[in-house]
């Protein structure tokens, strides 16, 4: 994602006041909306066929060739089926971490590598506003692009074409809860606070990979260690903890953009 440059922004009114900030956030992460957008309309688009073509055949195949069956090789059908199903959950389950890689990189590492953040500053936006532009925007669309999955893999998962253990494929990828919701988050969160430590973009992406890539594994033990207990409140539990982390790490962004600039 491009930085816009010093002299591309020195003198334009959206960088003059808070109210032309959205603006000026819309155009300068442009191509990361596109992205994201994509994303979701490309993941829900395989929820969606897993729902209806894909689930129809997949349970006629079953039916066909594996119902009282012990042992059963699966059809072009049913493989279908798993392979849209488990690429949209890996989707869902990965995305914290390249929204970290970008939050670190493009949304804060980069604009302070240039200056661009300090320009803005300079021209009628305080660093407080300008952090806080930097994460609503970013967390309101990551909410209901996830939202939106969460929703469509809740109909998928609600009504299996065949009796199957799931879990054997979404244990790690806990799609169809508050985790997918919270875990965009988590890595905002920590891509921000890693480009406004480290000031440099790719260095903060590497590091807000790792950290949230830290968290996530952490936070996972909990589900891998109690997996006889009911899914809900461990997952309930496990996002709580994700929440957590994030509310802190915006807490620490804040304490430490306000002390740099004072």
């Amino acid at each position: 994602m491009t930085a816009l440059a010093p002299d591309a922004t020195a003198g334009a009114p959206a960088t003059t006041g808070s109210r032309g900030l959205p603006a000026v956030m819309l155009r300068l992460h442009r191509p990361a909306l596109v992205v994201w957008a994509l994303v979701t309309v490309l993941t829900s688009a395989l929820l969606l066929w897993a729902h209806g073509p894909g689930q129809d055949a997949a349970h006629a195949d079953w039916l066909r060739y594996c119902a009282g069956q012990v042992g059963c090789v699966w059809s072009d059908g049913i493989a279908e089926y798993d392979r849209a199903r488990t690429l949209a959950e890996t989707v869902m389950a990965v995305l914290p971490l390249p929204v970290a890689a970008w939050a670190g990189a493009a949304l804060t590492g980069r604009e302070l590598e240039s200056g661009t953040a300090r320009l803005a500053w300079t021209q009628g936006v305080s660093p407080t506003r300008w952090l806080a532009a930097k994460l609503t925007l970013p967390a309101a669309l990551l909410t209901a692009g996830s939202a939106l999955l969460v929703g469509l893999h809740h109909l998928v998962a609600a009504a299996p074409p065949f009796p199957y253990d799931w879990t054997r494929h979404s244990q790690n990828l806990p799609g169809d809860g508050a985790l997918a919701l919270t875990g965009p988050l988590l890595g905002l969160a920590v891509g921000a606070l890693a480009g406004l430590v480290l000031r440099r973009s790719l260095p903060a992406a590497a590091a807000a990979v790792a950290a949230t890539q830290a968290v996530l594994v952490a936070t996972g033990i909990l589900r891998d260690r109690h997996p006889t207990l009911h899914p809900w409140p461990l997952r309930t539990l496990e996002s709580g903890l994700h929440l957590t982390v994030t509310a802190a790490a915006v807490g620490v962004a804040f304490l430490l953009l306000r002390r740099r600039t004072v």
